[in-house]
């Protein structure tokens, strides 16, 4: 792992919203002008030097989306800036449109040119007011000096989870329903009104704007060998320091929960971490496992979005894996009926297990979630049951303890 100082969220004395004047000292911008000088294919390929992948928790490979939509022939195509975090526990996106809107705005305006988008949308949610008032004024800051290439209007989706879901976001901004779209299409194929658009997550954009400032090579010696570059993590309220932090892929759980959150409050000990609500559970012993996609993917987990959750010696794990699964069953759409089904049956069997009706929900649950795979329009279905499988293994003896002994007949 290489030291490297954060790329997203520089040392500042204040935690106001960085202008447009501020951002330019820093370097802002550079990789616009840059970009224009050069070429989209330049920058194409510096992404692809750069081996990003998409912080929006799903990973995929950054100039893979890009290559649909800037192939694809048309008389217009679009960009869309995916802020719509509404993950219980992940706060980055907030603050880093919040705090830095000019770097998630250059990003955005990279991303069209690279693309070949004549217009692009920076996704919200409703209830994003500091967010939405940060981006605006930098809008109309790069209004103002000149400075957008194409328009970038702001669209607020509905205060639900599945609206941060790529193809629900597309149908917001149409003025229809937040449900996720069933794919193919790809929307870099068929995306907003049936255009090529290319969707990124913020966070994702900003990296964009840094590896067109510094080059996709500088990028791709921080991380590790198939991790690269730095993601922002929120740690929870059950640290000694809570908030968004940046540390480079390769880091351990406890340089991040001791390091930068000064441990868990009141002393209590780690049993496992959670690195996103949609992820497997990672026990104490995983600790010291570098943070990356190749070393958390065959522990059953990923570091997702960042929005990490710590389970502590207090913690009631059956009811948290219970809260977690209700979460699933309120947020999804409804227009699944696998999604449906899947979500009401885990919450109908963790109630179970808490009313002490004994063993056999394990089985239970285990064939409900390998029966619903992939059968849904978006992956909700595969993000509820991945906390809810792993917990069972995690935590089998609080399982068991909680569920009681077989009844009687």
């Amino acid at each position: 792992m290489t030291a490297t100082p954060n790329l997203l969220l520089p040392a500042r004395s204040s935690t106001a919203t960085e202008t447009l004047a501020e951002y330019r000292a820093r370097g802002g911008y550079q990789g616009l002008a840059a970009v224009q000088q050069k070429g989209s294919a330049w920058l194409r390929g510096e992404v692809a030097t750069a081996q990003l992948r998409g912080r929006g928790g799903a990973s995929f490979p950054t100039a893979r989306k890009w290559e649909l939509a800037s192939a694809a022939v048309a008389e217009q195509k679009f960009v869309v800036g995916n802020g719509g975090e509404h993950e219980p526990g992940s706060d980055k996106d907030k603050v880093l449109v919040q705090r830095h809107p000019h770097a998630v705005l250059e990003g955005l305006l990279l991303t069209g040119l690279a693309t070949g988008a004549s217009k692009g949308f920076l996704y919200l949610i409703e209830d994003m007011h500091g967010p939405r008032a940060a981006a605006e004024q930098a809008i109309g800051e790069l209004r103002a000096a000149g400075m957008l290439p194409f328009p970038i209007d702001i669209h607020l989706g509905p205060g639900t989870y599945v609206a941060g879901e790529e193809t629900a976001a597309l149908n917001a901004i149409e003025g229809q329903p937040a449900k996720p779209r069933k794919k193919p299409p790809f929307p870099g194929e068929a995306g907003l009104w049936g255009k090529p658009t290319t969707v990124n997550n913020v966070e994702t954009m900003a990296h964009v704007a840094w590896i067109a400032r510094h080059g996709g090579a500088a990028f791709a010696r921080i991380g590790t060998e198939q991790s690269k570059g730095t993601l922002l993590f929120t740690l929870p309220a059950n640290v000694q320091r809570p908030g968004v932090y940046e540390l480079p892929f390769g880091v351990s759980f406890r340089q991040l929960i001791d390091g930068c959150g000064g441990g868990l409050s009141f002393g209590r000990r780690v049993r496992a971490v959670l690195p996103a609500m949609s992820c497997g559970f990672l026990l104490a012993e995983h600790l010291d496992v570098p943070i990356a996609y190749e070393t958390l993917r065959p522990l059953g987990s990923s570091p997702g979005c960042g929005g990490v959750r710590i389970v502590d010696d207090t913690t009631d794990v059956v009811a948290m894996t219970l809260g977690i699964a209700e979460f699933f069953m309120k947020e999804q759409c409804g227009q699944c009926p696998p999604c449906r089904m899947e979500t009401n049956q885990f919450v109908h069997i963790l109630k179970a297990v808490q009313a002490k009706k004994g063993p056999g929900f394990d089985d239970k649950i285990v064939k409900l979630a390998e029966f619903s795979r992939r059968k849904g329009n978006c992956s909700l279905i595969e993000m509820a049951a991945a906390p809810v499988v792993s917990a069972l293994k995690a935590f089998a003896l609080d399982f068991a303890t909680a569920a009681g002994p077989m009844p009687p007949g």
